[in-house]
């Protein structure tokens, strides 16, 4: 059984200690929050020691594994804490606040010989999977476009970051697991409308060193939930849905003719059948957090690692940069370091 505790008692952290009590091979041994009253009552709820420090937590618990869900700015410190104490580490996305911590936690947590995994739940949807798995055998032929939108109300549970480290970072993410390619050149456009500090609307283009465009849309001001993600290639269009997990393949009917085959010249578009594909649908938390113990466990199962985390991180913050600065960003090498 791998002991594992929580740090952070937030809407996160929540969802973190719901699905890991019910998870098989999973002991939940304890919780940490800073506000004490939320403390007290999360760990009356979960019938588990709680604490308003993490560090005592790690100083009187025997913990394999813990989960970060605090606020983005003690990423680093928390995981630093839980990494020297011998504990796997999963952080919530974003991996740290700046490249330069979480580069840092990566390197902690080589040398420490402990698992880093990064919190991007989009990763474990069964409809990116999905999608993943069908892009991967060239069901949509050569790619040409990526368009992701995450778009909603303002929360009211974020006040330390922007929307482009709260909510771009999973659309990176999923676009460069999506395409196996990193993102060589990226311009965008930041605003401020409602929040008192940062930006809460932002949208990105995005060149992928395949030759593929990326077209991002992230906003806190959007009175409705959409989440979803389009990819158009040489044989049709598919288009995820995070929250339904739904999928669908809208056929160019051009490359569906048997004549037309990859050797030969897509000479035309044309609109096809259109296949909803049926999916498993399950909670794509409870499966992060399965692949995670089961990492911790020596499995082998596939997590986002802190260098997925990391790369994720470059890239919003290279999207804040080019939005701020109003100008390209030319990531040279793959992903920029600024």
């Amino acid at each position: 059984m791998t002991r594992v505790a929580v740090i952070g008692g937030g809407s996160m952290g929540r969802n973190h200690l719901r699905v890991l009590r019910d998870l098989a091979g999973v002991v939940l041994v304890a919780v940490a929050d800073s506000d004490a009253p939320n403390a007290e009552s999360l760990g009356r709820a979960y019938g588990i020691p709680h604490y308003t420090s993490h560090q005592e937590l790690l100083a009187s618990e025997r913990v394999d594994a813990v989960t970060i869900a605090a606020p983005t700015t003690l990423h680093h410190p928390i995981a630093i804490d839980a990494l020297a104490a011998g504990c796997h580490v999963l952080v919530e996305k974003p991996l740290a606040a700046t490249v330069d911590e979480a580069e840092d936690l990566v390197k902690r947590a080589k040398a420490a010989g402990r698992i880093l995994a990064a919190g991007h739940v989009e990763r474990h949807n069964p409809a990116i999977r999905e999608l993943k798995r069908r892009l991967k055998e060239g069901q949509a032929g050569r790619i040409y476009q990526l368009h992701t939108r995450r778009l909603g109300p303002f929360p009211e549970r974020v006040r330390d970051v922007g929307v482009t480290l709260d909510l771009a970072t999973h659309d990176v993410d999923v676009m460069r697991y999506l395409m196996e390619s990193e993102v060589t050149r990226v311009f965008a456009e930041t605003r401020r409308e409602v929040h008192a500090s940062r930006e809460d609307i932002a949208s990105a283009l995005l060149s992928f060193a395949g030759g593929a465009i990326g077209l991002l849309d992230v906003s806190w001001l959007t009175p409705t939930k959409i989440r979803d993600v389009t990819v158009t290639g040489e044989r049709g269009l598919f288009r995820a849905e995070y929250l339904t997990q739904d999928l669908y393949f809208y056929e160019n009917a051009h490359a569906a003719d048997s004549q037309w085959d990859h050797l030969q010249i897509l000479r035309g578009v044309s609109e096809g059948a259109m296949t909803r594909y049926p999916i498993d649908r399950q909670e794509p938390l409870k499966l992060e957090l399965q692949a995670f113990v089961a990492a911790v466990g020596g499995k082998g199962a596939e997590i986002v690692t802190g260098e997925d985390g990391v790369a994720a991180l470059r890239l919003a913050h290279a999207i804040l940069t080019s939005g701020t600065e109003m100008r390209p960003m030319d990531l040279l090498g793959g992903i920029s370091s600024r």
